[in-house]
């Protein structure tokens, strides 16, 4: 199997990294373009990949074609290709918001495979969603699956509506993670504790934090509830988050999110 990626950023090296650690493909079987000459030069010094500047290149040489570009790009892109005979070519999209329709509309091509991985893939912790349309091989299928459970973990959903919910929610996600650790490594200092102590306490209290929501039996509002003592520390300080509307102002921020992925893919 032969695969390009059109787009060589961080996600696209993630997943071009996994599939060779996993011996999944050879490094020659590995293609990818893209429009900053340093970044190929980078990925071919790195991962011993070929880069081209030519998208069309890519999907003559590929079996399966990666799009890992920005959404605003997708357009340009996908009118640059059609009819360029692609048709018997398989496309797997992990652009926001553009749907498994438009992309068949806009390159002409039935075999779509759309996926919302997110960045924690750099480090084969990532959650990737993926669905697909229905005239994709199992032999696609199943080598998908594949590229995607050496990121991480896949979830595969037959609603694809379920995609946009997830870019959210997990795809997101990470930032939403890294936004609340640099406030409490913040908060650290506010209160007189060096900054390497307080980002060495905050790294390590989120990690164990979220391998024991992983490995216990019991619900995150459950644990919640365990560490809170009446008239404690935490008690103090959960009603802190509850009067600035905490669980209301992370909804809002979700909301945000899904609707924007909806706006990129044009369901709006």
């Amino acid at each position: 199997m032969k695969i390009g990626f059109i787009g060589g950023g961080v996600m696209a090296e993630a997943i071009m990294k996994g599939i060779l650690d996993a011996s999944l493909v050879n490094s020659e079987d590995l293609v990818v373009s893209d429009l900053n000459t340093d970044r190929l030069i980078y990925l071919h010094k790195s991962l011993n990949i070929s880069g081209v500047k030519s998208n069309i290149e890519v999907v003559n040489k590929s079996d399966i074609v990666v799009l890992a570009i920005k959404p605003q790009n997708i357009d340009q892109v996908m009118k640059e290709l059609k009819g360029n005979l692609i048709t018997r070519k398989s496309f797997l999209s992990i652009v926001a918001g553009v749907s498994i329709e438009n992309l068949q509309n806009g390159l002409g091509v039935d075999s779509i495979i759309r996926v919302m991985p997110n960045t924690p893939a750099q480090i084969k912790k990532g959650m990737n969603v993926w669905t697909s349309s229905s005239n994709v091989s199992e032999n696609v299928i199943s080598f998908s699956k594949k590229i995607l459970s050496v990121l991480g973990e896949e979830l595969y959903v037959h609603d694809e509506s379920l995609i946009d919910m997830s870019t959210a929610l997990s795809g997101s996600g990470p930032a939403y993670m890294f936004l609340f650790m640099d406030s409490l490594i913040n908060a650290g200092i506010d209160i007189g504790m060096s900054k390497d102590m307080s980002i060495k306490l905050v790294k390590q209290t989120l990690l164990g934090s979220i391998e024991l929501a992983i490995t216990s039996e019991f619900e995150p509002t459950k644990l919640k509830q365990m560490v809170t003592s009446p008239g404690g520390t935490t008690e103090a300080a959960l009603k802190k988050f509850e009067e600035g509307e905490f669980s209301k102002l992370v909804a809002e921020a979700v909301l945000a999110a899904f609707e924007r992925a909806k706006f990129l893919g044009g369901k709006q």
